[in-house]
């Protein structure tokens, strides 16, 4: 049957900035997307605890007079976050995060910041997961398609509506909806069981980032230095 067609749990973050370190967490989807239907889920909206940038709001809508007043108190917003994603991966059932390697490190910097235990140490495991990220799988199944890989990009190419794009359960859902379309797509994708598509995503990650870091420096970046851990950023320093 395939892990395409079983449930999916897509996952979207939407922030005050792209610095996981610096970033802070404003809204949060966790969708339930079984066939290509949305079965359930949950959105958050917290109250970051400092200024939203204005190209932020730009990007997601999410002004700081409207986080202020309805939104909830960051630590429980994140402590929650985790408990329903650790929740779900314990129960076997994978997450899917466009770009994996910036939601998941948002979270685990977010955890940190409020001291609030990891996802590894929630699982009692140093690896997370299994996660699915179709930004990672659509880079390396299909290395050499021309054009931007951004979420609506890429649900242009594979035929995935994106209704409010930077919207975090919107993104969530496309999340999932194209990691269908690739599998569908590219059987080699779907003929793997979660854990082995988990740990081919671990090694296509880290060949791209080797790749740019080796581009970057041709173009005269001498020390740029590209993470190439996935789906945590640093994870061999911060796991458990």
């Amino acid at each position: 049957m395939g892990w395409h067609r079983e449930l999916l749990i897509g996952f979207d973050l939407e922030t005050t900035g792209t610095d996981p370190d610096q970033a802070r967490i404003v809204t949060a989807a966790v969708v339930e997307v079984r066939g290509g239907e949305v079965v359930g889920g949950r959105e958050w909206l917290a109250d970051p605890g400092i200024p939203i940038p204005q190209d932020a709001v730009a990007v997601h809508g999410i002004t700081n007079e409207r986080a202020a007043a309805d939104g909830r108190p960051a630590p429980e917003v994140v402590e929650e976050i985790a408990e329903v994603l650790v929740a779900h991966w314990r129960a076997g059932t994978p997450i899917v995060a466009y770009n994996a390697a910036f939601d998941l490190s948002m979270l685990a910097a977010e955890l940190r910041r409020h001291g609030l235990p990891s996802l590894a140490e929630r699982l009692g495991q140093e690896e997370i997961g299994p996660v699915v990220d179709p930004y990672t799988i659509d880079r390396s199944v299909d290395r050499y398609r021309r054009g931007k890989r951004t979420l609506e990009a890429v649900c242009g190419h594979y035929g995935v509506v994106l209704d409010r794009a930077h919207e975090a359960r919107s993104d969530a859902v496309a999340a999932a909806l194209v990691a269908c379309a690739v599998a569908e797509r590219h059987a080699q994708v779907a003929e793997l069981d979660l854990w082995e598509l988990h740990h081919k995503q671990v090694g296509w990650y880290a060949e791209w980032a080797a790749g740019f870091q080796t581009w970057l420096r041709s173009k005269g970046t001498s020390d740029a230095v590209v993470d190439g851990s996935w789906p945590l950023r640093g994870a061999r320093a911060i796991a458990g």
